[in-house]
């Protein structure tokens, strides 16, 4: 199942794909504006609904005693691919078997052999499952980078909604974390609504706060660094942004 990711989940997956030895939940938290409670909550989030399947060191065989790496570009019948790439990867040897969606070609082998005898064995080995091997090279280098679409935003203000769904009819969802400024900050949920900050047709929905999830009462004190997700049945967006924004942005919009 599609898990959404908002722009703190977003974040969190560019920093640890551009150096996941040392970022730390500390430096990602500082760079979204939030707990490093919350980073780390995300993580485990991230990694239960399986958008983080693992982590792993980039290595260079080749200053690794001369190793070889070789890229086996392979035919595999599509009703048994997936089969086929998991008895493919338990072959010694084998470090990375990617699946293609493709009709011919569609299965990639990456292997690590001490000579071409070996590299020639893992391919008499991937023969005898039952995979035809189409071409097969030498790999020279390869470079990993970030996805960028992830990566920070210059442009982004620093209070703004991390995330926004609309649903059937004008009601939206938001995700919004809480600045120090904002006015919701120290006040309840009663408070706010008896003091005009929240509307009548708004429903607090959830509030992440480090690594917990509270469930919102009318007694739940809003504290800056909470992440506040706000049904407007309304679809007023920018009536629930004002609410949670910082109070200079407020006396500039004035």
């Amino acid at each position: 199942m599609e898990y959404r990711l908002d722009e703190i989940d977003r974040r969190i997956v560019y920093e640890l794909m551009r150096d996941a030895r040392n970022t730390s939940a500390p430096t990602i938290a500082e760079a979204v504006n939030v707990s490093p409670g919350t980073i780390r909550n995300r993580i485990n989030q991230l990694e239960e609904h399986g958008v983080i399947t693992g982590y792993t060191a980039e290595i260079d065989f080749e200053r690794a005693d001369g190793q070889l790496t070789n890229l086996y570009v392979c035919n595999a019948p599509v009703s048994e691919r997936k089969v086929l790439a998991q008895e493919a990867s338990a072959i010694p040897g084998v470090i990375n078997v990617r699946e293609l969606m493709t009709g011919r070609r569609n299965l990639h082998v990456v292997a690590v052999g001490e000579d071409t005898e070996h590299l020639r064995r893992i391919a008499r080995a991937l023969s005898r499952l039952g995979i035809e091997l189409e071409d097969e090279t030498l790999v020279e280098a390869e470079t990993h980078s970030p996805y960028t679409s992830f990566g920070p935003d210059e442009a982004v203000p620093a209070t703004e909604a991390t995330d926004f769904v609309s649903l059937t009819g004008e009601a939206n969802v938001v995700n919004v974390t809480v600045p120090d400024e904002a006015p919701i900050v120290d006040l309840t949920l009663a408070e706010a609504a008896r003091d005009g900050v929240l509307d009548d047709d708004w429903l607090v929905i959830a509030i992440e706060r480090g690594d917990r999830v509270l469930t919102p009462h009318g007694t739940t004190v809003v504290q800056s660094d909470d992440i506040v997700t706000v049904l407007s049945r309304s679809g007023d967006t920018d009536r629930v942004l004002e609410a949670f924004a910082a109070t200079e942005a407020l006396r500039d919009e004035g």
